[in-house]
């Protein structure tokens, strides 16, 4: 679907089809989107100046703030990173190294661009591997190739190779319409697979290092040539293996890159969890010295940088940075000013409530029950939820989560797996129709539901 023909509206109503309530965050998100192709059309001389609208999402977990920004990135076809800022604290005061997030990024979008390029030329390679097949299933006849290799022999006839051409054209057409109905996919043919000589070793940085990237498989691709393996398969997998070679061969890698260094720029999107955890209280000193030093390293990234990547030099300035954090011990203005200057959009999300789990158990396109009844179709049972036992199930959720540590829908797929157990169990033996009802939902969950310490270890 093309985000820039979309209105926050339309782009809020798709976000509603996954995710249940957070009607301001979406909202948040959407303007931020939508400003973004809103830039597109912006003179030139002002377009540079447009900066992102970063914004930091706060609520505690399991409410959706990952789910937003995921399906976000999804809708507008854009590059998507999630990165822990924990992962930044580990080495101590220095912090890893925080462009690592960029040339993941750029490692994905390389990645999206080299798959979309070849989809334009899926057919092209399809129909090269078909016509390599058929090369194997009909070689070449023995006359035509002692000629080709020694130029000696006496030559054949005009008219006779004439006829033979002839003929193999024919016979080729013949198994080129088989080939298309898939009467010959049983047949089995020898093909050529290249593999890199050298193994893929990689070389784990020192602590601070992880920039160099280091990796012997790329350096040393160059001077070890591929090796090339002979393989008997079916055609049907030969079709797959070597359409997928000429597609490689038919996309220009250079302009694959260059796509995505653009891309990146563009409409790159990078999540920030658990912001909040390299906050420190004012004049505080000790371990919270190091999260100060992080967030001063990731000010540049979010402010704008150039980083090196593998790829070549991204440009950070127009990447949309969304943070989140539950900001339990801590506030958006524990972060450094700098830094809190960048994230000009909050949004508070709130916790869930036994209404809105009932919704997520029904309503969003892949809903949890929707997936249950769904893999257990595939064993031929046929389940069916009564709605008292949704409501139950939602009921005891809401109740756990309140009762011992809330972790929002994520209970849902606990409560869930704790109800299905012994009938996911049976499923082979037994096939038929299943019907769920309060009672059976009780009899699951009812011991364990009010044991508090039972809840702790099971729910």
């Amino acid at each position: 679907m093309a985000i820039n023909g979309l209105t926050p509206r339309e782009i809020v109503k798709e976000l509603d089809k996954y995710i249940i309530g957070q009607d301001d965050a979406k909202r948040a998100v959407a303007v931020a989107l939508r400003n973004r192709s809103r830039r597109q059309n912006v003179p030139e001389e002002l377009r540079e100046e447009v900066a992102p609208k970063n914004i930091i999402m706060i609520g505690p977990t399991g409410v959706g703030k990952t789910e937003i920004a995921r399906r976000l990135a999804k809708l507008a076809q854009s590059p998507f990173s999630k990165v822990e800022a924990t992962k930044f604290t580990e080495v101590g005061y220095v912090g890893r190294d925080v462009e690592s997030m960029i040339r993941d990024l750029t490692g994905m979008a390389v990645n999206m661009v080299r798959s979309e390029e070849m989809q334009k030329v899926e057919d092209k390679a399809a129909k090269a591997a078909e016509d390599r097949i058929l090369d194997l299933l009909l070689p070449k006849p023995k006359s035509r190739r002692k000629k080709e290799e020694d130029s000696a022999l006496a030559e054949v006839s005009l008219d006779i190779e004439v006829i033979e051409k002839e003929r193999r054209e024919t016979t080729r057409e013949k198994l080129r319409k088989q080939f298309q109905e898939g009467k010959l996919d049983h047949r089995t043919v020898e093909i050529e697979v290249k593999e890199s000589g050298m193994p893929n070793v990689e070389v784990f940085a020192a602590a601070g290092l992880e920039g160099f990237d280091l990796n012997f498989s790329e350096i040393f691709s160059n001077l070890i040539p591929p090796k090339v393996n002979r393989r008997k398969v079916k055609v049907s997998e030969a079709r797959q293996i070597l359409a997928q070679e000429e597609a490689h061969k038919m996309i220009d890698m250079e302009k694959v890159t260059q796509m995505a260094i653009k891309k990146v720029e563009e409409s790159g999107i990078i999540f920030l969890d658990e912001i909040d955890k390299i906050t420190g209280a004012e004049g505080s000193t000790g371990p919270d010295v190091s999260r100060e030093g992080v967030q001063r390293d990731i000010l540049p990234i979010v402010e704008g940088s150039t980083v090196a990547t593998r790829y070549g030099h991204v440009r950070t300035d127009h990447i949309l940075f969304i943070a989140a954090g539950t900001f339990h011990h801590s506030k958006p203005s524990d972060l450094i000013p700098e830094l809190q200057g960048r994230f000009p959009i909050r949004v508070e999300l709130s916790s869930l409530t036994e209404k809105d789990f009932k919704r997520i158990l029904t309503e969003p396109a892949s809903a949890l029950i929707k997936q249950y009844v769904a893999l257990l179709a595939t064993e031929g049972i046929e389940v069916t939820f009564f709605s008292d036992a949704i409501d139950e199930m939602a009921k005891i959720a809401w109740e756990v989560n309140e009762g011992t540590e809330n972790i929002g829908a994520r209970r849902l797929h606990t409560i869930l797996e704790r109800v299905m157990e012994e009938i996911s169990f049976n499923a082979p033996e037994e096939g038929g129709k299943i019907t769920i009802d309060v009672a059976y939902v009780r009899q699951r969950l009812e011991k364990v539901a009010k044991d508090e310490d039972l809840s702790r270890y099971i729910l």
